[in-house]
């Protein structure tokens, strides 16, 4: 699964062409900053009281990280892989329900309680901890989304040691939050991007679409940003994940940071990147994740089996020459034909 760090969003999708001139000769409200460990954009077409919109973003972002933040001891999800009790809130309820309804989906390749697996390989704090074999097999025990439930307003473990991380939904959901509260505050004509997950509504005037770029694969962290292919987003959502910049090597071997739930092993295949493309950005982040761990071909299978969803693929051939696959409904999208 992934984690949230600021190198992390370099993977993922950056945002292109924003300021345009059109006839009106408007340009958008726009707040940038940090959050989550990575950093955001939200701008928007409208004349609401902008300070009102940047506290609502405020708000959103404060209730995010009070619920799913593994880095606040007080969150929520904090207390309960404590073991503490703890009341729940809509928000870790919807995350608990939506990443329980795309585990079942899945087949279990999306998995919120594999957390531990990713701390012992190393990727959350990018520190490279050798890799004990007894200890990841004692881990895998632990690991399993039929193994936590939600009953009664509470959350039920199998076992006291399973631990959640919502790492690899929450970003998308934080999204689709903040998108809310701009339709709320009469606004439809918007992006808002958060570490490369991104939801786009409306255009630009004059019509103009939201335009994006997919960065290709790059070989290391410290990489020049690339992109692979832009696209038109209309009225969809879009999340990236991939393995290109976030991986270690020791003794001649390279860990991925996508870990298969089910072995307790990161993946070893020859897809790089997805970008998922979808109604709500909590489901296309979700659905990147599981992605990756599927391979290429599985993935294909499962996107081409959900209407409404599409995606592209980046992946290498067996001479290690990068090549592409889309769906046909991310093809149409696409400004320069994949």
């Amino acid at each position: 699964m992934k984690t949230n760090t600021l190198q992390s969003a370099c993977l993922l999708i950056v945002i292109l062409a924003i300021v345009v001139s059109c006839e009106r000769k408007q340009e958008p409200v726009t707040f940038t900053g940090f959050t989550q460990g990575t950093t955001f954009v939200v701008r928007y077409f409208g004349n609401p009281d902008s300070s009102a919109v940047a506290a609502g973003i405020d708000s959103v972002f404060r209730l995010i990280n009070e619920t799913a933040s593994l880095y606040d001891s007080a969150s929520i999800i904090s207390k309960i892989n404590r073991n503490e009790p703890v009341g729940l809130n809509p928000v870790f309820e919807r995350l608990f329900k939506r990443s329980a309804e795309i585990s079942a989906e899945t087949e279990g390749t999306f998995d919120i309680t594999v957390g531990p697996l990713v701390k012992a390989y190393g990727f959350y704090r990018k520190k490279q901890l050798p890799v004990d074999g007894s200890k990841i097999d004692s881990l895998r025990r632990l690991v399993g989304y039929t193994k936590v439930a939600l009953k009664d307003g509470r959350v039920v473990k199998k076992d006291p040691g399973v631990m959640i991380d919502f790492n690899a939904i929450a970003q998308g959901y934080t999204v689709d939050l903040v998108a809310e509260f701009l339709e709320g505050m009469g606004l439809h004509d918007y992006l808002v991007e958060i570490g490369g997950e991104v939801r786009a509504s409306g255009a630009k005037p004059g019509g103009d679409p939201w335009v994006v770029g997919i960065e290709q694969p790059a070989p290391n962290d410290s990489a020049a940003q690339v992109v692979q292919q832009k696209l038109r987003l209309d009225n969809r959502s879009a999340a990236t994940s991939g393995n290109a910049r976030k991986f270690f090597v020791r003794n001649g071997i390279k860990y991925s940071h996508t870990i298969d739930p089910q072995t307790g092993s990161p993946v070893h295949h020859s897809l790089l990147s997805v970008t998922v493309l979808a109604s709500d950005c909590m489901t296309a982040d979700a659905y990147a994740t599981a992605c990756m761990v599927m391979g290429l071909e599985k993935a294909l299978k499962f996107i081409n089996g959900h209407p409404g969803t599409d995606a592209y693929f980046i992946y290498s051939d067996p001479s290690g020459h990068l090549k592409v696959q889309s769906t046909p409904g991310f093809s149409k999208l696409c400004i320069e034909k994949p």
